[in-house]
């Protein structure tokens, strides 16, 4: 009766949960720290507010490893469906 009721639970987790959503913070900023390390802060969508926050700390900003959101569009050349 226990394990039915479990699966009744879980499986109204599942149809009440909404599908799971993608990482929107592709920048993250590492502080300088010297010799305790610094801090990291993965909560940046764009490259001019990960710039901002580290901005006369000593840090730097890199990609966010666990970024799964959608790729930037990417131009190479002309555009395709470009028309005259």
């Amino acid at each position: 009766m226990r394990s039915v009721v479990l699966m009744l639970g879980v499986l109204a987790c599942g149809t009440l949960c909404g599908p799971a959503q993608a990482d929107p913070y592709r920048w993250c900023a590492e502080y300088g720290g010297g010799r305790g390390g610094g801090g990291t802060n993965c909560y940046f969508v764009t490259i001019q507010q990960c710039r901002a926050a580290v901005s006369g700390t000593g840090g730097f900003c890199r990609r966010n490893t666990f970024y799964t959101g959608p790729e930037g569009r990417r131009s190479y050349g002309m555009d395709p469906n470009w028309r005259r």
